[in-house]
C-alpha cells in the first residue's frame, strides 16, 4: 500500500522526534507505542477514535503510584530519623504539579505531545497541569517497558536530583522543632517578640522560642513569622537536631 508523501513525512518526523525524546530520557523503548500513548492527550484521542488512538490517562494513573512509591522509598532510606509528617510534606513537594512541570520543561515534553485542535489552540502544549500529568504517564510507560529499575533511574535523574534543593527551600524550622520536642513528651513551646528595630518600612523583629518558659533560641527577621523561624532554627542548632 502506497502512502501519500505527506503522510510518510509525518511518520518519519514522528519517529525522529521519539528518538530525540528517548535520548533526553536516557531510555530506549522496546515498545514505541507505549511512549506514543504516554504523549497522547485525551483531546487528540477523542478526535481520532476511529484510528484507535488511546489517551495517556490510564498511564498517568499508574505513573502517579509508581512515582509516589519510589519517592517514599527514597525518603525512608535517605532520612532514617525523619518523622512521618515531614516525610509526607517532603514527598508532596517532590511530586507536586510544580515539580513535575519543571521536569516537563527540562525535557521539552510539550513539543512531543499530540493534542486535539481545540486543546492545541487553547494552549494545552504549555499548560502545567497537562505537562505534569504527561510526566507521570511517561514514567508509567518506562515502568511497563523496562521495569522498576528503569523507572527508578528516571525518577532519580529528573526528580530526586532536586531533593536537596526542595529540602533547603522549604525548611520549616518551627515544625521540625515542635516534632522533635513532642517526641520527648508533653512540652509547652511558645514564641514571643523580644524586640524590634529600624524604620516602619524596614523593621527588623527579634523573636525567642521558649520551652516550658526557658529560652531555647532567638532570631531576627523582617517579619514576625520570619523571626520565629530564625529562632526555631537557632534552637535546632543549639540542640544539635
Amino acid at each position: 500500500m502506497q502512502y501519500p508523501p505527506s503522510v510518510m513525512i509525518y511518520v518519519i518526523s514522528q519517529v525522529i522526534r521519539m528518538h530525540e525524546l528517548e535520548r533526553k530520557l536516557g531510555y530506549e523503548f522496546k515498545n514505541k507505542d507505549l511512549l506514543a500513548t504516554a504523549l497522547t492527550h485525551s483531546s487528540y484521542a477523542n478526535e481520532n477514535r476511529k484510528s484507535g488512538a488511546e489517551s495517556n490517562e490510564r498511564l498517568e494513573f499508574l505513573g502517579d503510584s509508581v512515582l509516589g512509591m519510589i519517592v517514599a522509598s527514597y525518603l525512608y532510606n535517605k532520612y532514617p530519623d525523619l518523622p512521618e509528617g515531614r516525610m509526607t510534606r517532603f514527598r508532596a513537594e517532590l511530586v507536586c504539579e510544580r515539580s513535575l512541570y519543571g521536569v516537563a520543561e527540562e525535557l521539552g515534553l510539550g513539543e512531543y505531545m499530540s493534542f486535539g485542535k481545540g486543546e492545541e489552540l487553547g494552549g494545552g502544549r504549555t499548560r502545567p497541569s497537562i505537562l505534569a500529568d504527561a510526566v507521570e504517564a511517561v514514567l508509567a510507560a518506562v515502568f511497563i517497558d523496562g521495569g522498576f529499575v528503569a523507572a527508578k533511574d528516571m525518577v532519580d535523574r529528573f526528580i530526586l536530583s532536586r531533593a536537596a534543593t526542595v529540602e533547603s527551600g522549604s525548611a520549616d524550622y518551627k515544625t521540625r522543632l515542635q516534632e522533635y520536642l513532642q517526641r520527648e513528651g508533653t512540652q509547652e513551646i511558645t514564641y514571643r517578640m523580644a524586640g524590634e528595630s529600624g524604620p516602619d518600612h524596614q523593621k527588623t523583629f527579634t523573636a525567642e522560642v521558649c520551652l516550658n518558659g526557658k529560652v531555647l533560641g532567638s532570631g531576627d527577621g523582617h517579619s514576625k513569622k520570619e523571626a520565629e523561624q530564625a529562632a526555631a532554627r537557632s534552637a535546632i542548632e543549639a540542640l544539635g537536631i
